[in-house]
């Protein structure tokens, strides 16, 4: 087959996965105007925002490997923890202008906590003190995001935080980097802030475009290392 016979079924291809409502919300008035503007890198999937729906995940997928073919979009790159060698499928980053993906922690201690208290504390499973702002209390299950511990440490001697030792930590919410997953699926991850770069694992409960809700976290990962990675 001839390059030009196979970019033009490339072509058709690419039209059948797409939504096809004509709808214009990507900039252009039919679909086949928005796989040409793709074709010509002037365009990007994310701009066919049906394409975010969860109902077509799978088009999305075929769509990406139709277009890394093409060299359209780079191939995908392997996630590795670096503490681990473990590789992972997403990465979870912050929401837009917050400092790290939330996480819902389920804490041991008796004190009262409030939304803006800053807390220490280590997440079970975890060697590593956390420094983190409350930014939801619900009947003592909170929702923070990651303050510190790395700009934390020379701070001012009245820095005021409450100690609230180890809590468990409950889900993550936040952006997705990589190949969107379906919501029940087991996912791999690795939190863009982690400061051992670790990989979790834990179950898509919410997906909304590329802002997901994962739920179920264990630090154990059953899968064998990237050899050669560790």
């Amino acid at each position: 087959m001839t390059n030009s016979s196979n970019n033009r079924d490339h072509r058709q291809k690419i039209i059948e996965l797409l939504p096809g409502f004509q709808c214009g919300i990507c900039g252009y008035a039919r679909c086949d105007e928005f796989v040409e503007a793709l074709l010509r890198k002037q365009a990007d999937l994310e701009d066919c925002r049906f394409l975010l729906q969860e109902t077509f995940t799978e088009n999305r997928a075929d769509l990406e490997d139709i277009l890394r073919e093409e060299k359209i979009i780079p191939k995908e790159k392997k996630i590795v923890g670096l503490l681990d060698g473990y590789e992972a499928d997403i990465i979870l980053n912050a929401l837009p202008k917050e400092r790290s993906c939330r996480e819902t922690l389920f804490p041991f201690t008796r004190e009262r906590l409030k939304v803006g208290d800053i807390i220490r504390y280590r997440p079970l499973g975890c060697p590593i003190i956390h420094f983190a702002e409350i930014l939801e209390e619900n009947h003592g299950l909170i929702v923070v995001h990651i303050v510190g511990p790395c700009h934390r440490l020379d701070e001012e001697a009245d820095f005021k935080f409450k100690d609230i030792g180890v809590c468990m930590v409950g889900g993550f919410e936040g952006i997705i980097e990589g190949k969107l997953p379906a919501v029940g699926e087991t996912v791999r991850f690795l939190p863009g802030h982690c400061m051992m770069q670790k990989v979790h694992s834990g179950v898509v409960v919410q997906l909304v475009g590329k802002r997901a809700i994962i739920e179920g976290i264990d630090l154990k990962v059953w899968a064998p290392p990237i050899k050669g990675e560790r």
